[in-house]
C-alpha cells in the first residue's frame, strides 16, 4: 500500500489536478466507480487506484485518497486516463463559444452524447474539457464524445465546405425550435453564459431558432443547449 504523498506515483496524480501537466501528458484524473467503468468500456487505457482492497487497482491509504478528492463526496477509486483520439465528425456537431463554467460544460457533454452531438468542439476561450468539475459532470460520457478544441470561425468555415447548417438561437427569432425543418447535417453553435455568442460568430449563423418561454428572458446555457440538441438531434446518430 502507499501511504506516503512523496511517492512518485502520488505526486503526479496531484500534478494532474493542474491543466498544464493534462496538457503535457495528454493525459486526466477521473473518479469513481462509474466514471472509470466507462473508461474501460470505451476501451481507455488507465491506471486504477484505490483505497479499498477488495477493488481492483494500486492500493494507497485511505487518507491520501480523501486528500486527492476535490470534492466532499468520497471515492475509494480513482484512475489516470488518456485523452480520447479525435474522431472523424458526426452528422450533428455542438459548437461552443467562450463557456466559461466547467459544470455546464460537462451537462452539454452529457447532453450531447445523448442527442447524437458527439462531436463537440470548442473555442480555447471556453474551459478545459478535462477540468475535474467538467469531467465529473459529464458522468463519464466524455469518453464517448470526440472532443476538439480550435478556432471556431476557421472550423464553421470548414464545416459549411462539408454542408453542414450553423443554428444559433436568438430570442426574437422567427422560427420556434421545435418548428425548425433540421437538414441531415448541422452545426449548433452556443455562446458563453455572460456574453452569449459573439459579433464574428453571429455573422456565420444560417438559422437562428427560439426556444419559446414565458415570464423569462433566457434558459442557462446547459439547459438551452440541452433543449435544443433534444429537438435538433437524433440518439440514432
Amino acid at each position: 500500500m502507499i501511504e506516503s504523498r512523496q511517492n512518485p506515483k502520488i505526486k503526479w496524480l496531484f500534478k494532474l489536478q493542474q491543466k498544464k501537466y493534462r496538457d503535457q501528458s495528454n493525459s486526466f484524473l477521473i473518479y469513481g466507480d462509474h466514471a472509470i467503468e466507462e473508461a474501460l468500456k470505451s476501451d481507455s487505457n488507465i491506471e486504477i487506484y484505490t483505497s479499498n482492497k477488495r477493488k481492483k487497482g494500486i492500493l494507497i491509504s485511505e487518507a491520501l485518497m480523501k486528500e486527492l478528492s476535490t470534492v466532499k463526496s468520497f471515492h475509494d477509486r480513482l484512475a489516470i486516463a488518456l485523452k480520447p483520439e479525435i474522431k472523424p465528425y458526426s452528422k450533428k456537431i455542438l459548437l461552443l463559444d467562450g463557456v466559461q463554467d466547467p459544470g455546464n460544460l460537462g451537462t452539454l457533454i452529457r447532453s450531447a452524447v445523448g442527442f447524437g452531438f458527439k462531436t463537440i468542439i470548442a473555442n480555447y476561450q471556453t474551459v478545459d474539457f478535462y477540468n475535474d468539475k467538467t469531467v465529473r459532470a459529464t458522468q463519464g460520457n466524455l469518453f464517448h464524445a470526440n472532443l476538439i478544441k480550435a478556432d471556431l470561425k476557421e472550423e464553421i468555415k470548414v464545416l459549411k465546405g462539408l454542408g453542414y447548417q450553423i443554428i444559433g438561437s436568438a430570442p426574437k427569432a422567427e422560427v420556434e425550435i421545435k418548428n425548425f425543418q433540421r437538414g441531415a447535417k448541422l452545426g449548433l453553435i452556443l455562446g458563453s453564459e455572460g456574453s452569449g455568442i459573439s459579433q464574428e460568430l453571429l455573422a456565420e449563423i444560417d438559422v437562428f431558432v427560439k426556444i419559446p418561454t414565458t415570464k423569462i428572458e433566457s434558459l442557462n446555457v446547459a439547459m438551452a443547449g440541452t433543449i435544443m440538441m433534444y429537438e435538433l438531434g437524433d440518439c440514432n446518430d
